[in-house]
């Protein structure tokens, strides 16, 4: 079987689903891979590196549509210019796809369709469960641990004061109070960072080990503790609030975002749209140069005033929605996903043949459409569809 690795074509989308370690591990397993002309530079991997690690290269992203079996793609498909046609119009009848695809949110159910329409076998890289098998398959996790450490830096570049404690001559200067909401991979790592740039670390999450994890990464954990029935989903992550327990917790939070400098804003419940924890009012009572990093604009944001894929300031407060932070990381987060990649991939055809393991629950998470069929649990809930 021939794998097919396109450039990615999403504005600012540096990051590649193959490079030429796992090039090589998939020759192992017995695929041909064929890549297209400069999939990796943005990753700093040129085609010669492909070529060397056993993959054909492709003059352009028709061509390697038009003979793969497989498609390994970052991002969805989206419509490609070069070619005034859409990826998923680039797909052939049975074709395989993986990717990120992100069924469940209401803007791609138009696109699942159209691969449901055209008897595309589609996988999604965000429906991996988190069990301990599948942790090496994970992106979510790899890419919410490079999106943690970048929010604090895209902070530290849009505040306009020390993060540290300084000591001049003319006197000493306070360090930036830090207050992290969400304290899953993307708030551990984001206090992780905040802490070494030498900020003040406060952590605020509804779930009692997660408080434990960000005490133990050195936050002082925000004091609010709603009932556990009502803060503990499946498999250990936050369910959404009810309103009025989400208004108690805006109460708790008021005075502390108030001063706040800066603010990283990553609580999201899998699968759902993401609670506005940080109302107008409460931005209006920050100071002016205090920044707002929302990294869970994907899902809706936790900010009402966050503008999704933008960035904007209100009342001197400046207000980050920039969607892809993974992205702006490209070597390790295309290392850490083509190695989340090839694992699915290993998995995917473990017995040794083109057909694929229905009763895996790796598979089952992650499959969104097969011979005609949508498949995906939480797209299917989305839709209000309650069978295939």
């Amino acid at each position: 079987m021939l794998i097919g690795i396109p450039k990615e074509i999403m504005y600012k989308e540096n990051r590649v689903a193959a490079l030429p370690e796992t090039i090589e591990k998939f020759k192992k397993l017995g695929f041909d891979v064929i890549v297209e002309t400069k999939a990796g530079a943005g990753a700093f991997t040129d085609d010669e590196a492909y070529r060397k690690a056993g993959a054909q290269i492709a003059a352009d992203a028709a061509e390697v549509f038009d003979r793969s079996d497989i498609i390994l793609k970052v991002k969805e498909p989206l419509f490609n210019e070069q070619f005034n046609k859409h990826e998923i119009d680039m797909l052939k009848e049975n074709q395989r796809l993986i990717t990120f695809i992100h069924p469940a949110a209401p803007s791609n159910h138009g696109d699942v369709k159209r691969l449901q329409e055209r008897n595309i076998t589609a996988f999604t890289m965000d429906g991996i469960p988190r069990i301990s098998r599948a942790q090496r398959m994970d992106p979510l996790t790899s890419m919410s641990a490079i999106t943690g450490y970048k929010s604090i830096i895209i902070a530290a570049a849009n505040f306009p004061k020390f993060i540290p404690m300084i000591g001049t001559s003319i006197g000493m200067i306070k360090p930036a109070n830090i207050l992290v909401i969400g304290t899953g991979v993307v708030g551990l790592q984001a206090i992780a960072t905040g802490k070494r740039l030498g900020g003040i670390v406060k952590a605020v999450d509804i779930r009692p080990a997660a408080k434990e994890e960000a005490a133990s990464v050195g936050a002082k954990v925000v004091d609010f503790d709603p009932p556990s029935e009502l803060v503990l989903g499946e498999g250990g992550y936050a369910k959404a609030l009810p309103e009025e327990w989400l208004e108690k917790e805006r109460q708790a939070l008021a005075p502390i975002v108030a001063e706040s400098d800066i603010i990283i804003l990553s609580a999201l419940v899998p699968g759902e749209v993401a609670q506005h924890i940080i109302t107008k009012k409460m931005v209006e009572t920050m100071k002016p140069g205090s920044v707002i990093i929302d990294v869970s604009i994907d899902q809706g944001g936790n900010c009402e005033m966050t503008d999704p894929g933008k960035e904007l300031m209100h009342n001197g407060v400046y207000i980050c929605g920039i969607k892809n932070i993974p992205g702006s990381v490209p070597v390790h987060s295309s290392w850490l996903y083509a190695n989340n990649l090839y694992y699915f991939v290993e998995n995917l055809y473990k017995d040794g043949t083109d057909e694929f393991d229905m009763d895996d629950e790796i598979i089952k998470g992650a499959l969104v459409t097969h011979k005609g069929k949508l498949y995906h649990e939480g797209t299917l809930k989305a839709m209000g569809l309650n069978e295939h």
